[in-house]
């Protein structure tokens, strides 16, 4: 046996298999929720909170949570298997959006939410 094959033997039990558990998890199959949020008239909305709950309970919940970005996008890496999601945009100084998001497998659904701003 040559020495590195020695030295494998040794390090791959004492630090782990070569595939790590973050390779595992990048090569489990997710579907993608995402979307932008914009402001009437059309603009893109930064920092606004984005709420995914399930959509078979209207008092669900919230599943995950996300921010905004600089251009108003935000993103929810969700289960594949067949399920309806609610989709909420809210932020202080407008009246909230939501939508529903439908996912049948490994694949993109984008929601497009508008916030108003309140009269005062």
């Amino acid at each position: 046996m040559t020495r590195w094959a020695l030295l494998a033997l040794v390090l791959i039990p004492a630090f782990g298999s070569p595939v790590s558990s973050e390779d595992q998890k990048q090569t489990q199959e997710y579907a993608i929720v995402a979307g932008t949020v914009f402001r009437d008239p059309g603009l893109a909305l930064p920092d606004v909170k984005v709420v995914l709950s399930a959509s078979a309970d209207p008092k669900a919940k919230k599943l995950q949570e996300a921010v905004t970005n600089y251009r108003g996008e935000f993103l929810f890496r969700v289960p594949t298997h067949e399920a309806k999601y609610v989709v909420k945009a809210a932020m202080k100084g407008y009246k909230p959006d939501q939508k529903e998001a439908s996912v049948n497998g490994p694949e993109r659904v984008d929601v497009n939410l508008v916030l108003v701003p309140e009269a005062k």
